[in-house]
């Protein structure tokens, strides 16, 4: 068996499952050798202690340059922690010489990454912490000309520095959270947006074949007695509509049940090829429907397609439940742009709607908004109701 053998970054992502750490330690070499650089190094090596030269050797500064670097691997995970030990190396070594300047600059990185992952108090910490001690070890370890010297000397630059990496860092935190906020905004406009699809989808399919039902039930009561023949009529429609009516809803089911291993077999949505079938539906509770075709025949895109019957159908509903109408005519006029429906009956003038009924008439004008189109409803002078809509094409 061949030995499993894994790649450099393979190896890395084992090791260190988060980049920000890994970039985190592949800096420690970098920022010990600039440490190096900077400590005090004459012919022969010397560190400056408490105002005597130490001797030290050159492997030995280099090992103490690791050690003081070293804390920079746990920056990305401990930030806060990491900055303190700077801060204090920063102190030890004013105290000692004056190679500072490279811990002082990783500070204000860490300063930056605190603003910016980190909340707004722990940020304002960090840069005051930072100031602080900078400001401890420009005028307390060195006297009174020198310390003058230091704070309007290249020292000074460290708090522009420092100053520009909190904002900045402050600046991205506010973007984030900026960014974070809008998307949540939009994840529940499309959850909002999801629910009103499946209401209207719920209300157009069941209200109508629920309403078409209850008037073939109600009709096959009436004729029991009288008329045989019609009941059995009736609750063959009856049958009929209810298997529609469920093939629908497992159509919607399947559709919103996502994580089932093996999906619902899918049905095609409805469209104006459908329409002729709502005739016989609507004779069946005593209103005669008519459809008129204008303009070339033509197959839409489903949306269209589904947006027209929808229309269509709760039109047609709203005329047997409410309107009281004995005749409803239904035109649909294709057009080289448009698309355009109007459906009309001879109901009463001013006739009752069911309060109910008004959810239809916003789930038509939703629907037809969302394909940009054209929506209006309302009664006729000379009788009756009428639904109009245009879809473009």
């Amino acid at each position: 068996m061949r030995p499993h053998l894994l790649t450099p970054a393979a190896l890395l992502r084992r090791l260190s499952p988060d980049p920000l750490a890994a970039v985190g330690w592949c800096a420690v070499p970098v920022f010990a050798l600039v440490l190096y650089t900077a400590m005090p190094q004459p012919a022969h090596p010397v560190f400056l202690s408490a105002g005597h030269f130490v001797r030290i050797g050159r492997w030995a500064l280099v090992g103490l340059a690791f050690l003081v670097a070293w804390p920079v691997g746990w920056a990305s995970r401990r930030p806060s922690p990491v900055l303190a030990v700077l801060l204090a190396e920063a102190v030890v070594a004013r105290v000692c010489g004056d190679a500072t300047w490279p811990l002082f600059l990783a500070a204000d990185v860490l300063v930056f990454y605190i603003a910016v992952t980190r909340s707004r108090r722990a940020a304002a910490a960090a840069v005051v912490a930072v100031l602080a001690v900078w400001a401890l070890a420009a005028t307390v370890f060195v006297p009174g000309r020198a310390a003058f010297e230091v704070l309007t000397g290249p020292w000074s630059v460290l708090v522009v520095t420092t100053t520009v990496a909190w904002i900045l860092g402050s600046w991205i935190r506010l973007r984030q959270d900026h960014a974070g906020a809008l998307r949540a905004q939009a994840a529940t406009q499309a959850v909002q947006a999801e629910r009103l699809r499946i209401a209207r989808e719920m209300h157009d399919m069941v209200a109508h074949s629920i309403g078409a039902i209850a008037i073939q039930a109600g009709a096959a009561k009436r004729a029991v007695d009288s008329q045989p023949d019609g009941v059995r009529e009736a609750l063959g429609s009856i049958e009929q509509t209810s298997r529609e009516t469920l093939t629908g809803l497992r159509r919607m089911l399947g559709v919103l049940r996502e994580a089932e291993a093996e999906p619902a077999p899918s049905t095609p949505a409805p469209g104006l090829a459908d329409v002729d079938r709502l005739a016989a539906t609507a004779a069946d509770a005593g209103v005669r429907l008519e459809v008129r075709w204008h303009g070339r025949r033509r197959t839409l895109t489903p949306e269209i397609e589904l947006a027209a019957y929808r229309v269509i159908q709760e039109s047609v509903t709203n005329v047997v439940r409410h309107a009281g109408a004995a005749h409803c005519l239904v035109r649909v006029e294709y057009a080289d742009e448009e698309l355009s429906i109007e459906i009309t009956d001879d109901g009463r003038v001013g006739a009752t709607r069911n309060p109910r009924s008004g959810y239809g008439i916003t789930g038509m004008r939703e629907r037809v908004a969302l394909l940009h189109g054209h929506f209006s409803s309302g009664p006729r002078a000379e009788g009756g109701f009428l639904v109009a809509a245009r879809l473009p094409i």
